[in-house]
């Protein structure tokens, strides 16, 4: 431990705290303050990788700094990305905005240095309720039912997540947040398991991500594509490396969502429904579990978080400037909207693993870990899903939205044009580490985890065959595009039955369930209040006849005896007084004596 530890995540709260009070001119400066001195935090601790911040609370020890290569990796890219969202988000006046976005960046912070569950714990429930916030602030009916949903099923997820923690504190007594026993897991492996799961959207909990980053505002967006599935992606390496199931979850996250990102009409949605495939080569590589799986998970998580960022926020401008995010509402924008659109370009390329960009220096990574522990139909799909990718976000998207046909309507077609300094500042930060990951790579390589590892994105063979295939996808969109025009339909997902199972249950409260309130509401009213009338005046009549009538009676016999001793006593002869007197303390002395 050492004195000099500040927490990154500390820098971020504080803040949120004090942004309300900053007013006038100081406020674009301080904001762009508090998120460089987080990162300037992070890059101190990479040099000083370690244990900090270890209190005793009551019989637990709780690590609030837990330093090594690993947590610092995903602590470097999570406050960069802090800076370039709160740039992104500079010209925003509702300040609560700020305030939500810093507590959920304070969160993930807080997460990745955890060292005990508790400490996890408390942060990972301080990402869920901020983001909501970031919901919510669109003001807007569907977003509000959006944020209900969000939290809801995160709540759920923290359920379980705690429920697993309680478990395995009560089986083993510890509280560490270390990789747990995989090859013989327990009832609360699975329950952590699927706690971390459910924030990394892996199906059937993934509907949450394209419901909710669609619903928010354009800079909460933006932050939500960063922080919640990369740092469930974060615990899942810390906690369940080398757990096979994740492997077939991971490839099937891949392929589900590439599928729903391809007829996807809500471009928001759409880029959800990447992220939910993107992070299924992060939680395959997990499964995998060997060094060179874990560091193309965590290289790849680094990329994701700038591209998907870069992407998020050229929708965000795209939103802001045209107020529609709908394929079938937009169109022809590369007249109006130049800048973004090229922004656009180099995520949609990043994202679709182009030699040269982030994406293939970190995508490939974990295609050869599959092929190096054999299993190469994981391989084979991983590489089919990144030709999807490519189709989807780096071919489709950017036709449809800039150079298909123009489907905006004159008033948003007048307003189309690209978006302040600020927001165009942010997006040619995140453009350019997009490239110059792609072109340097032992930036990225030597923050990896394993520093044993040796790989080699650059190869001949890994160039033709990545070029074969996305000349091939190319050639066969531009052949084939007219049968995958956006259409303005409604994509059914697996969320269809926890809305119509909200759906029915409201029906239930709202019908069968207040008939019968009503009904017993009335069947009181009329049996039951008789009966407590009757009875009411069953005791009235007792308590007046009954109780005062003793009461009473007693009263008057007391008060005729007494009249009566006065008559006898008090006859106006001392003596007889004083004989009567003295008898009576006999007796009562007698008595005292003899009991």
């Amino acid at each position: 431990m050492t004195s000099s530890f500040i927490h990154p995540a500390f820098i971020m709260i504080a803040g949120a705290c004090l942004l309300p009070m900053i007013r006038g001119p100081f406020r674009k400066p301080f904001m762009f303050l508090v998120p460089l001195l987080t990162f300037i935090s992070v890059i101190y601790l990479s040099q000083n990788a370690g244990t900090y911040g270890v209190f005793q609370f009551m019989n637990w020890e709780l690590t609030f700094g837990r330093v090594d290569r690993l947590s610092t990796i995903f602590g470097f890219i999570m406050a960069l990305m802090a800076i370039i969202g709160t740039i992104y988000g500079m010209h925003v006046k509702d300040e609560w905005q700020h305030v939500a976005a810093w507590f959920y960046v304070a969160g993930s912070l807080g997460a990745i240095y955890a060292g005990d569950f508790i400490t996890l714990f408390l942060f990972w429930e301080m990402m869920a309720f901020a983001s909501t916030f970031l919901i919510w602030a669109r003001r807007d009916k569907e977003a509000l039912a959006a944020g209900y949903r969000y939290i809801l099923v995160h709540t759920f997820g923290g359920i379980i997540l705690l429920l697993g923690f309680v478990l395995r504190y009560q089986a083993t007594g510890d509280l560490s947040f270390d990789q747990m026993n995989v090859s013989s897991p327990e009832l609360y492996t699975w329950l952590i398991m699927a706690g971390l799961m459910l924030n990394a959207a892996v199906p059937p909990l993934h509907s949450w991500l394209p419901d909710a980053y669609s619903k928010a505002t354009a800079i909460g967006a933006v932050f939500m594509c960063a922080f919640t599935t990369k740092t469930a992606v974060y615990t899942l390496i810390r906690s369940c490396t080398g757990f096979e199931v994740l492997i077939y979850l991971g490839v099937f996250m891949a392929i589900y969502g590439i599928i729903y990102a391809m007829i996807e009409n809500d471009v928001r949605k759409l880029l959800g429904w990447e992220i939910v495939s993107q992070v299924g080569y992060m939680v395959a590589a997990v499964g995998i579990g060997t060094s060179l799986a874990i560091n193309g998970a965590s290289a790849h998580a680094f990329a994701h978080i700038l591209y998907k960022g870069l992407l998020f926020m050229a929708a965000g401008a795209i939103l802001t400037a045209t107020g529609k995010q709908k394929l079938t509402q937009l169109g022809g924008l590369y007249k109006k909207m130049p800048a973004t659109m090229i922004f656009l370009l180099i995520g949609g390329l990043a994202v679709s693993g182009l030699p040269l960009m982030s994406g293939f220096v970190s995508k490939s990574m974990i295609v050869a870990a599959a092929f190096e522990s054999h299993l190469y139909w994981v391989a084979f799909i991983l590489i089919f899903v990144s030709a999807g990718t490519f189709l989807a976000a780096g071919l489709r998207l950017p036709y449809l939205l800039f150079f298909g046909d123009n489907n905006c309507s004159e008033e948003t077609w007048e307003k189309a044009q690209d978006p302040s300094w600020n927001m165009q500042l942010a997006m040619t930060i995140g453009g350019f580490f997009c490239i110059f990951i792609g072109v340097y790579t032992p930036f990225l390589y030597n923050m990896l985890p394993n520093t044993d590892v040796v790989f080699k994105p650059y190869s001949a063979y890994h160039l033709s065959e990545v070029i074969q295939i996305m000349a091939f996808t190319a050639f066969g969109f531009f052949m084939l595009r007219k049968y995958i025009m956006p259409r303005d339909t409604i994509s059914l997902d697996l969320d269809w039955f926890y809305r119509m199972g909200g759906r029915a249950f409201y029906w239930t409260v709202e019908n069968p369930l207040q008939w019968l309130d009503n009904s017993l509401g009335k069947c009181y009213k009329s049996v039951g209040t008789n009966c407590l009338m009757a009875t009411s005046a069953f005791w009235s009549w007792f308590d007046w006849h009954g109780i005062d009538g003793v009461v009473d009676g007693t009263a008057r016999c007391v008060r005729a005896i007494g009249r009566r001793v006065t008559i006898v006593l008090q006859r106006g002869e001392i003596q007889h007084t004083i004989y009567y007197t003295i008898s009576f303390a006999a007796v009562l002395l007698v008595g005292y004596v003899w009991l």
